[in-house]
């Protein structure tokens, strides 16, 4: 709702930050946050932008406030109490986050649910967090909960902002988001000044929010995180990229994942820069060239897409084009290694890549809508030191962060201090140590309050005043990070040696064809073997390309054209991998992983151990010498009819 719209009103590393510092936040609340916004602030500053129907609509500050305001007071009038849950689904919008301080203002618990989980998933989440509010953003995820609507009996309403669909629904579980404005409006004409005093009881021990962890093993646990420890985090942020109200942003990541929350709220609210919102998660690399951030994180994926698409369209342009860009590519490559390594460059390849930059580069990151970044992170899952190299390469200065929904952000690139195989240094306030298993060990005042419903599980975790991230890594002589993998998947081969499919993994995604892989061996073999998963756009633009015919994923995928080029891509890995290592047999998968088969989680994490069991008799046919295996495929036609058909897929060798 905006103003004008009806409403208005008259080794160890690192150190221990200085409790003195963190007990001197007074605003230790997000509502707290907005409301200090609003009065500095009010009209004069953007707070947030909303593509909508092809329009960028601004709110200011006063408008979040307002709009957090009556939706906080409709929650009181609707019965929302100190300690109850409201669980989100919804896109990356601004109407997110107003429920979400709304509910906080409230002292409630904030829930927050991937956009893509099926009615089981949801399930699962409202149940095991006692949701009593569900906002959905459509009809969409309205018919998700409608779904499930028996099974929830906790859930009091269901509350939806976007009707479009929704007229003919009776459903007294619905109420709408106008509904809720006008209950605000009426409730603060008869206690005007009741919102400040709901502000003010706020507290920084409140759980501000339930995140969930990824589930890659086991169900998630719904981590508890207050409000201090997520401003904390946040106010380490700035020591390490220097954010500032000037700065814009993109939100992008699911808002159910820490990294989103502590960048695109906790840091706007903290610091006031402007929040852009995609129209739609299609529309994204549009809208990042419209807004132009200085300010963007993505997931690796998205990173990984982002050179896939320029690598394709460079193989698709003409000869003097390709030349072009490749030379250009190589001095790229010479000024970023040198600045990332401390080196000076001679003067003459300054003056080429001066050139080089104005001619090539400029427009490449203007069409990329990253002509203005000055911090571009990723983080979630470990990313190749190809993608990192890429990007600094075309001018791009992408780093690296490690951290948990337990933890927060433990470690990130500082400009200046870049090291691609790393995710840079602790923050100020983490103290990180290794075991002497290998295993990371993290200790600082944000840790989260423990696992709902398993009160057990936190003395697994914590241990001695340290966190135990299950994470395989080490620390350099210079501080950094390295995080390796998983504990529990790192393989024993070839006799007592250890390796990390991981690390093989990232580095297979970072070939413009292939989106996804899960490299393992078993106790029969001292080599690795690996599924792979196309990418189907990009090895469908080859193909096309060259003039080879196709007809589905499936046929597409099992061409021998495209196991060739795939054999080559695997064979450029091999070179970074051990000779022990090294993988020999692979199969082009015939379909895509789905997290709603649970191949992926909703962060997009392989699940490896639910994988390997899923695909056991893929792996054995590549263990076991065979050239093809016999699969089922299940195929949906366009009229809802089903059908089962076999395929044949073959298993290919990978030369040496």
């Amino acid at each position: 709702m905006k103003l004008n719209e009806g409403y208005s009103e008259g080794t160890n590393i690192g150190m221990l930050r200085d409790a003195s510092i963190i007990n001197a936040q007074i605003e230790d609340t997000f509502p707290k946050l907005l409301r200090r916004n609003y009065q500095k602030f009010g009209i004069s500053r953007v707070a947030s932008r909303e593509k909508v129907r092809g329009i960028w609509k601004e709110y200011t500050w006063a408008d979040y406030y307002y709009n957090v305001k009556l939706l906080s007071l409709a929650f009181l009038h609707m019965g929302l109490k100190k300690d109850d849950k409201v669980a989100i689904i919804g896109e990356n919008k601004p109407q997110v986050y107003w429920y979400e301080l709304a509910a906080q203002a409230n002292r409630a618990t904030v829930v927050g649910i991937f956009v893509d989980c099926t009615p089981p998933e949801i399930k699962y989440f409202i149940q095991h967090s006692d949701s009593k509010f569900v906002i959905c953003q459509d009809q969409e995820q309205v018919d998700k909960v409608l779904q499930i609507k028996d099974e929830i009996p906790s859930v009091q309403k269901v509350v939806y902002w976007e009707k479009k669909g929704m007229w003919s629904y009776d459903e007294q579980l619905l109420t709408t988001m106008d509904i809720m404005l006008e209950i605000g409006k009426n409730y603060h004409r008869e206690h005007p000044h009741f919102f400040d005093s709901m502000i003010d009881e706020t507290h920084g021990d409140d759980i501000a929010l339930f995140l969930y962890t990824s589930g890659t093993s086991t169900l998630p646990k719904g981590a508890m995180v207050n409000s201090r420890s997520l401003i904390g985090i946040a106010e380490a942020q700035k020591y390490a990229l220097s954010i500032t109200e000037a700065d814009e942003s993109l939100s992008y990541l699911p808002i159910a994942w820490i990294p989103e929350q502590v960048f695109n709220l906790v840091c706007s609210l903290q610091y006031g820069f402007t929040v852009n919102f995609p129209e739609k998660q299609e529309t994204l690399q549009e809208n990042i060239r419209e807004v132009g951030p200085t300010f963007l994180l993505l997931s690796p994926q998205a990173w990984e897409g982002h050179i896939k698409t320029i690598r394709v369209r460079i193989l698709s342009a003409g000869w003097l084009n390709r030349i072009c860009f490749n030379t250009s590519l190589k001095v790229g490559y010479i000024m970023s290694n040198a600045k990332i390594q401390g080196r000076k460059v001679a003067l003459g390849w300054r003056v080429v890549y001066f050139f080089v930059d104005k001619i090539v580069f400029r427009p490449l990151r203007d069409r990329l809508g990253m002509s203005r970044i000055r911090v571009a992170a990723t983080g979630g899952t470990p990313i190749s030191p190809d993608v990192f190299y890429y990007f600094h390469s075309i001018g791009i200065q992408l780093l690296q962060m490690y951290g948990s929904s337990e933890l927060g952000v433990v470690s990130i690139h500082s400009e200046g201090r870049i090291k691609p195989e790393t995710c840079g240094e602790p923050l100020k306030g983490y103290e990180v140590n290794i075991s002497e298993e290998g295993e990371i060990l993290v200790r600082c005042p944000y840790l989260f309050q423990g696992y709902y419903k398993a009160p057990d599980k936190l003395s697994e975790v914590i241990k001695n005043g340290w966190y135990h991230t299950g994470d395989f890594g080490k620390i350099d002589n210079d501080g950094h990070l390295i995080v390796m993998d998983r504990m529990d998947h790192l393989r024993p081969i070839a006799g007592n040696k250890l390796f990390s499919p991981q690390f093989a993994e990232v580095r297979l995604r970072f070939s413009p064809y292939i989106k996804h892989a899960v490299v393992t061996n078993t106790k029969e073999i001292d080599y690795t073997v690996a599924i792979i998963i196309i990418d189907y756009d990009n090895v469908g633009q080859w193909a096309e390309d060259h003039h080879i015919p196709y007809t589905t994923y499936v046929d597409l995928s099992q061409k021998e054209e495209t196991v060739e080029l795939v054999r080559k891509e695997i064979q450029k890995i091999n070179e970074y991998l051990p000779n022990y290592a090294r993988i020999k047999r692979f199969i082009n998968l015939h379909k895509e992983f789905d997290p709603d088969e649970a191949e992926l989680t909703r962060t997009r994490k392989v699940r490896r151990d639910f994988l390997e069991e899923k695909y056991e008799k893929l792996i054995e046919a590549l263990v076991s010498g065979k050239t093809h295996i016999n699969v089922t495929v299940s195929v949906t036609y366009r009229d809802g009819r089903k059908a089962e058909l076999e395929r044949l897929l073959s298993v290919n060798q990978v030369e040496e």
